[in-house]
């Protein structure tokens, strides 16, 4: 009878120790640097004094261009597209082989899955029906130069969206866009 008691009496202080704990704020903080941010947030509404509205950081001045960017000339438009056919490639032909090896690696990732490793619109998303009416690149009446096949690739053209954001760089844009012209040229023989 006598350890009934005495565990009881341990089970209560337990309990009464247990339920007066919190467990959103814990009783000591190790390395407290690791709980509480020292830097400041980019966007919080901290009155740091550097900037105004209590920002951290502020917007780009409107009209810039990031560092490494050089923007495209043409515009989203059929007029731009038309202007685009008569923009050659800037890449240097002393490198062609180059740029061709590279443009067909490149070329194998992100376009063979719709028009196919030869360009002839047969690949494998069109093989399998889960999309129609790729058409091949030696289509007479689409009549493409490397300036339209890079705006194709800027902007995208129909069902195709834009792919510019999967390159790293322009130059990527437009090794694909000369290994594009190099499938029609073997299409066509």
């Amino acid at each position: 009878m006598k350890h009934l008691g005495k565990i009881s009496v341990v089970l209560v202080l337990v309990l009464l120790v247990a339920a007066c704990a919190d467990k959103n704020s814990p009783n000591y903080q190790y390395m407290p640097n690791m709980y509480e941010p020292v830097g400041y947030e980019t966007y919080q509404g901290v009155d740091n004094g550097l900037f105004p509205d209590g920002t951290a950081a502020m917007l780009p001045v409107e009209g810039t261009i990031s560092r490494g960017y050089m923007p495209y000339e043409f515009e989203n438009t059929p007029e731009g597209k038309e202007l685009a056919r008569l923009n050659t490639s800037p890449l240097d032909s002393l490198d062609m082989e180059e740029n061709l090896v590279k443009g067909a690696e490149l070329y194998a990732i992100y376009c063979a899955v719709c028009h196919g490793p030869k360009g002839d619109g047969q690949g494998n998303l069109v093989k399998r029906e889960k999309i129609l009416g790729v058409p091949s690149y030696d289509d007479v009446a689409r009549n493409i130069t490397v300036g339209t096949t890079y705006h194709a690739i800027y902007y995208g053209l129909n069902s195709m969206g834009s792919y510019a954001s999967q390159f790293a760089n322009e130059k990527e844009m437009w090794q694909v866009s000369e290994y594009v012209m190099k499938l029609k040229e073997d299409l066509t023989k």
